[in-house]
């Protein structure tokens, strides 16, 4: 565990959408990861979650908690508190102005300011004193349709300001190429793909050996809003929201009507999913069930809002997923009063829904390798990470463009973090430094 002594030369911090991890660097060279004490175990791996209550006693009357100890206090108290998970996905949002929170209204980077604060504080001493070197690692392609990359920076330049420091913002992937680079004794041309929550990222970077005076040399940089969340959308449109009501009519006036998709889409957004329980959205969905061919399904999904049931909806579907990536088949199970899923599924079916988004990210991978000016047997190594790297149909991809044997893979939660504070380390921060514009 790290202990943040005034040794500490870097810090890296790789805040993830679904999680955040952050490493120190010493002056030997060397980079340790922060380790949390949290109620499941110590782990290195903080969820980038929060949760909000109202509370008597707090300053503005609104208590919050963030990581593993926001999940521990919703399930505690779900029908007092407000969850949210995965907010860095509304970063370069600009249709996202704010989180209502009870009788608050906080923008995002007030929400990066609460994550950050509780963060630091569940660090210890290993967070107390930051060394003046701080590397943010940065999506290559933000999440969206047309996110806004300057809009995101500014938010994340206001979120980060509260550490004190300057901060520098390098592509998450150049951060994971540094990590593995330091298990090379040879030269070799690397590709990184970085599979996060909201995005995937591909960076090629050609690795000097050691003692080099610049060991790594980006070449080439594509990404794409397509990753983790979405594979879970996809079994959330196939197995969960057929039972509340997608798909099926409704009756307006003497027209039997399908009911339109929009009435979905904050399902496919964890921080839109966990907002929509507002009395706006509940009377409309209330008018939609009184007038729904099967207002029964109607009900469910209004359960699902009121009762704040899409954590555990989620929670069931990454124990799908990641039950997917190794057996052929799996089940989704989820019970509550409100709502009962059991339903198997197998491996080729979860890949058929995928099966667009994975053509999409293939078409990514060789644009990064035409920024690169390389062909796919230039590539000497392939380095997959983040959670969604451990799909079989992720890892065929690569597989079959590139071979078996230059494929690795490792850390795949937290090589990122350990490579931004690697970076730190570097005498010229500049030349690693994301452009403002985005390049995805």
């Amino acid at each position: 565990m790290s202990t943040g002594t005034a040794a500490a030369r870097s810090v890296g911090i790789d805040f993830g959408t679904t999680n955040s991890v952050i490493a120190l660097s010493d002056r030997d060279g060397e980079a340790d990861l922060v380790e949390f004490a949290a109620p499941g175990g110590v782990s290195s791996v903080f969820r980038s979650a929060l949760c909000f209550w109202q509370e008597e006693g707090v300053r503005g009357g609104l208590a919050h908690e963030a990581g593993p100890w926001a999940i521990s206090e919703f399930l505690e108290f779900p029908q007092g508190s407000r969850f949210l998970q995965s907010f860095k996905s509304v970063a370069a949002n600009p249709a996202f102005e704010h989180a209502s929170l009870f009788e608050k209204r906080l923008r995002f980077e007030e929400l990066g300011q609460v994550f950050l604060t509780h963060l630091r504080d569940h660090a210890g001493n290993a967070l107390r004193d930051l060394p003046d070197s701080v590397v943010i690692g940065r999506p290559v392609r933000y999440v969206g349709a047309r996110p806004d990359a300057a809009l995101a920076r500014t938010r994340y330049d206001a979120m980060f300001a509260m550490l004190g420091r300057q901060v520098h913002y390098v592509y998450e992937p150049i951060g994971a190429a540094f990590s593995f680079a330091s298990r090379l004794t040879e030269p070799a041309t690397l590709l990184v793909a970085d599979f996060g929550g909201g995005t995937s990222d591909f960076s090629i970077v050609r690795v000097e050996a050691p003692g080099a005076a610049k060991r790594c040399v980006p070449l080439g940089s594509a990404g794409i809003g397509i990753a983790g969340d979405r594979f879970d959308y996809r079994i959330m449109d196939h197995l969960v929201l057929p039972l509340l009501g997608k798909g099926g009519t409704y009756r307006s006036f003497d027209k039997v009507l399908e009911i339109p998709p929009g009435h979905f889409a904050d399902f496919g957004d964890w921080s839109r999913l966990a907002l929509m329980r507002n009395r706006r959205t509940l009377e409309q969905l209330a008018k939609l069930k009184h007038g729904a061919t099967d207002p029964a399904a109607i009900a469910r999904m209004i359960a699902v809002v009121e009762h704040e049931l899409g954590f555990g909806l989620y929670e069931a579907v990454g124990q799908l997923k990641r039950a997917l990536s190794s057996d052929e088949h799996g089940a989704l199970r989820f019970h509550s009063d409100n709502l009962n899923i059991e339903s198997e599924v197998s491996r080729a079916d979860f890949e058929s829904w995928i099966a667009p988004d994975l053509q999409r990210i293939g078409e990514t991978v060789d644009s990064a390798l035409a920024k690169s000016g390389l062909e796919a047997n230039q590539i000497d190594h392939v380095f997959l990470t983040g959670g969604s790297s451990l799909i079989p149909a992720v890892r065929r991809l690569f597989e079959e463009r590139f071979g078996d044997s230059r494929i690795a893979s490792g850390n795949e939660l937290t090589s990122i973090a350990h490579g931004l504070a690697l970076i730190g380390q570097s005498p010229d921060l500049s030349e690693w430094i994301a452009s403002d514009e985005d390049e995805g």
